[in-house]
């Protein structure tokens, strides 16, 4: 295992990494994560009867239009070019798991942009339902985001 951080340089100063030198290969990553919610709020959801909209819609949206701006969040990121985003829900009696998958053909990988999407993807669900959510004081106590991970990674054929 490399042990080196590759954004700092000798004198401890940040840096962006140069990939100039690096062949370009098909790249995939898929993260995945949950947001934890009212039984309610699912059935809310899975009536499409929220009133700011269609809940999974919009947090599709939100999902792919963070991939599609990562390196401008992250510092340090590459901007690479997106050949796809895949984003998928899985409706539960008290969650809701969302996976994003990013594909890219180029010198970096794109596990940050599936970790942005779906960070992203999961508040929009949040931002969407907090209406509902909150308690009589105003606050979320079983309202959680969570189990946030890269479950795939692809580099190559």
């Amino acid at each position: 295992m490399n042990e080196k951080l590759t954004h700092i340089d000798h004198k401890g100063d940040a840096n962006m990494v140069n990939i100039g030198n690096k062949k370009d290969v098909m790249r995939k990553a898929k993260a995945r994560g949950e947001i934890r919610l009212k039984a309610s709020t699912i059935a809310a959801i899975e009536k499409d009867s929220v009133a700011k909209g269609n809940v999974l819609s919009v947090a599709r949206v939100g999902a792919i239009d963070a991939v599609k701006h990562t390196w401008e969040i992250i510092p340090l990121c590459h901007q690479i070019d997106i050949n796809g985003i895949e984003v998928k829900f899985s409706v539960e009696k008290e969650k809701v798991i969302m996976e994003v998958e990013v594909e890219t053909f180029g010198k970096t990988g794109c596990e940050m942009e599936a970790l942005v999407g779906l960070s992203i993807g999961l508040n929009t669900i949040w931002d969407m339902v907090k209406s509902i959510e909150k308690d009589e004081n105003g606050k979320y106590p079983t309202t959680s985001i969570g189990q946030i991970e890269v479950i795939e990674k692809v580099k190559g054929d």
